[in-house]
């Protein structure tokens, strides 16, 4: 296991501070591979910086017992391999102080660890799915089964909301100033969407305690962006190498590319974050739109369009011409004409950076792993851009043809006739739709009923099925590669 007395010398990048000295000021909620090659190393690279005390109180409230167990067995400590092209370089990890595991610990361990007054952000990576949010955005879901057991039993919540909003009514009963809550999660004006989930349970169970977060209590947007690939045994058995034969199960490896975007709106005290590479602004959602249509939504249609080929990585998909391409018109033609970003802000340079990265070979960044959880990607990645050129009457037939491999995908079976394990939060209904409809018009028709999703306008719209419905039938009779082919040349 990793230990930080036995690290080998050509390991330059190890804490230089001393962690024992180190106060939780942050509580995180879902640690996770991204978190860890994200959030905390901005953090362990401000400590480095021997001008900041704050450490990071790790918390699983669902699952990640082996994770918290293994990281506790070697102090907390763990590494992240940078892996470019040609090159790579491992960090020793220090940030993390403690860490709580509902399962184990208690959700009252938790709670009491959020309403210590030395605690000034609660951070979090829960993905779309733990927001507990309606389908197609808006307000929380009030029948969601962990938000009804949450108003239930509010003592003993099981969601991240209900952690959140009991932690803030125990600083509240005990005059105790709030957290900062701080979403870090990849999703559109994430500050906005942590905030209604807050707000929504909170008004729900007390109008006192809602009126008290939403005075006292700030949401600040973040855009994060890093390519993490999820840890596989050749991943670990490469840091093992790496580290001389000490083995760390928590390491992680991922793009030398990093950057962190947030919106200086703190109720309390903050780390200087922008000290490393972080950047404070105004207003993060030019950002984020900009890294959600040219950077995700690329991954999505590289990941539903790749599958079905059989390009198992994204840098397999790169290695083929018509996709990269394909790739790179679909973020110049018709991603970037729907973004308004800062001046300063090169989007043909920005474009050119990502294939360099989806094209890195060291990281195998599975297409399956990024085909997760469509119905809930789609809309924000593609949907919002295909409106926006049916407003401008403009070229949309790339985006048609991501949400068209996205239909097949779903359909679950690939060009190769492999059966597709799919993982949705709306399985159900997909599986229900797939299998009442004959393949082809028909299942476009019925995928396209998914209000959620689509909403009322595209479900309706002619021009956008007509477009979809194309796209469909060529991926049915020639593949994906042939699909792609015609439409580049």
């Amino acid at each position: 296991m990793l230990n930080l007395s036995n690290i080998p010398q050509s390991i330059e990048h190890k804490p230089s501070y001393d962690r024992k000295k180190m106060i939780s000021r942050i509580v995180h909620l879902g640690f996770g591979a991204f978190h860890r090659a994200h959030q905390a190393l901005f953090m362990d690279r401000l400590l480095n910086k021997g001008t900041s005390d704050w450490g990071i109180c790790e918390v699983n409230i669902v699952g990640g017992e082996e994770l918290i167990h293994d990281i506790r067995r070697q102090d907390h400590l763990y590494t992240v391999l940078e892996k470019g092209a040609t090159t790579k370089q491992a960090f020793i990890i220090g940030s993390v102080k403690e860490s709580l595991l509902a399962s184990t610990d208690g959700i009252d361990a938790i709670l009491e660890k959020m309403a210590d007054s030395v605690v000034e952000i609660v951070s979090l990576t829960v993905t779309e799915k733990g927001y507990c949010m309606r389908p197609g955005g808006g307000d929380l879901d009030l029948d969601n089964p962990l938000i009804k057991a949450d108003l239930a039993n509010p003592s003993k919540p099981m969601s991240a909301p209900g952690v959140i909003v009991e932690a803030l009514y125990r600083r509240m009963q005990r005059g105790i100033k709030p957290f900062t809550a701080l979403s870090c999660d990849n999703i559109p004006e994430n500050g906005v969407v942590l905030k209604k989930a807050i707000l929504g349970l909170a008004k729900a169970r007390d109008a006192k305690l809602a009126q008290w977060i939403e005075v006292n209590t700030t949401f600040p947007c973040t855009m994060v962006d890093r390519i993490v690939p999820a840890a596989t045994s050749e991943t670990l058995a490469e840091i093992t190498n790496t580290l001389a034969g000490m083995t760390d199960p928590c390491g992680i490896a991922c793009e030398p590319f990093i950057q962190w975007v947030i919106e200086d709106n703190f109720v309390t005290g903050r780390p200087n974050w922008d000290e490393v590479g972080a950047e404070f602004v105004d207003d993060v959602v030019p950002y984020e739109e900009m890294k959600l249509r040219m950077l995700n939504g690329s991954h999505s249609f590289l990941a539903y369009l790749g599958y079905l080929a059989g390009y198992e990585h994204i840098n397999d998909c790169m290695n083929d011409h018509n996709y990269k391409k394909a790739t790179l018109a679909l973020m110049m033609q018709q991603q970037a004409p729907t973004l308004h970003v800062p001046s300063q802000v090169n989007l043909s340079h920005y474009a050119e950076q990502l294939i360099e990265r989806f094209s890195n070979p060291s990281l195998k960044h599975r297409t399956w792993q990024i085909a997760m959880d469509g119905t809930q990607k789609l809309p924000q990645r593609m949907l919002d851009s295909v409106r926006w050129h049916i407003q401008n009457n403009s070229d949309f037939s790339l985006l048609a043809l991501g949400v068209a491999g996205w239909m097949r995908y779903v359909g679950g079976m690939d060009d190769n006739q492999n059966d597709i394990d799919i993982r949705d939060p709306m399985f159900s209904e997909l599986k229900t739709l797939v299998d009442s409809s004959q393949d082809g018009q028909e299942r476009v028709t019925a995928l396209l009923s998914l209000n959620a999703v689509f909403g009322d306008d595209l479900s309706n719209n002619l021009q956008f099925k007509e477009h979809v419905t194309n796209h469909y039938l060529s991926l049915m009779q020639k593949g994906a590669k042939q699909t792609i082919c015609d439409l580049v040349i």
